[in-house]
C-alpha cells in the first residue's frame, strides 16, 4: 500500500449509521479480520486491554431486547421518546453484526487507565479502517445502557464496556468529510 493509499483510506473513513444498512450479511471471516486488525493496535506495556463480544444472528434480537427494555425502564418519563425507543430497538436488528467494545484493566494497574482506554480507541480505529476497506458501514455508539451492562455482557473483574460497534453493508455513495484545517490546531516550535 502506498502512502497515498493510506492517506485516502484514513480520510475517506466515515461513521455510517445502522438506519442505512442493507440486508447483505457480513461473512464471519471479515469480522474475524476486523477483530484481528484491532488486535494490532498500539498498547503501552503490551497490556492489550481490548476485549470484544460479538452479536450476530439471533443474538442481535437479544441485544435489541436488552437495549430497548433498558431504555424503557431507565429513562425518566419527561425525557422518554418513543422515536428513540424504536431506534434503540431497531439498530441491532438492522445490523449484520454488533460488537461490544470492552476493556480489561491491567490487574497490576501498571499504567494509567486512560492509556488503556486510548489503546482500545486505537483498536477501534483499526476496526473502522478495516470496515472502510471492505465498504462496510460502521458506527461506535456508547449509550448508558451498554456502559451499565455488566450482567448482560457477563463482564469479569476489572472489565468494562466502552460502547457498541455496529456493522453493516450499505448502499450510500462516498460521503464527503468535514474537518477544519490542521493548521488551526497546530503550533510549531522549531527553536
Amino acid at each position: 500500500m502506498t502512502p497515498a493509499e493510506v492517506s485516502d483510506l484514513l480520510r475517506s473513513r466515515r461513521s455510517i449509521f445502522p438506519k442505512t444498512y442493507n440486508d447483505r450479511p457480513i461473512d464471519k471471516k471479515i469480522i474475524e479480520e476486523v477483530l484481528e486488525n484491532a488486535n494490532w493496535a498500539p498498547t503501552h506495556k503490551l497490556t492489550e486491554p481490548w476485549r470484544f463480544k460479538v452479536f450476530r444472528g439471533k443474538a442481535l434480537e437479544r441485544l435489541s431486547t436488552y437495549l430497548s427494555t433498558w431504555y424503557k425502564d431507565n429513562i425518566p418519563a419527561e425525557k422518554y421518546s418513543e422515536k428513540k425507543f424504536e431506534k434503540t430497538k431497531a439498530n441491532p436488528l438492522r445490523s449484520s453484526c454488533v460488537i461490544a467494545i470492552c476493556m480489561q484493566r491491567d490487574p497490576n494497574e501498571g499504567i494509567p487507565e486512560w492509556e488503556e482506554v486510548a489503546a482500545v480507541a486505537c483498536a477501534v480505529q483499526n476496526m473502522y479502517l478495516t470496515c472502510a476497506a471492505h465498504n462496510i458501514g460502521c458506527y461506535w455508539s456508547s449509550p448508558r445502557s451498554i456502559l451499565e451492562a455488566r450482567d448482560f455482557l457477563q463482564l469479569g473483574e476489572g472489565e468494562s464496556c466502552l460502547g457498541l460497534f455496529y456493522m453493516g453493508y450499505h448502499d450510500l455513495p462516498q460521503l464527503e468529510g468535514k474537518r477544519q484545517p490542521i493548521a488551526d490546531k497546530t503550533i510549531w516550535w522549531e527553536e
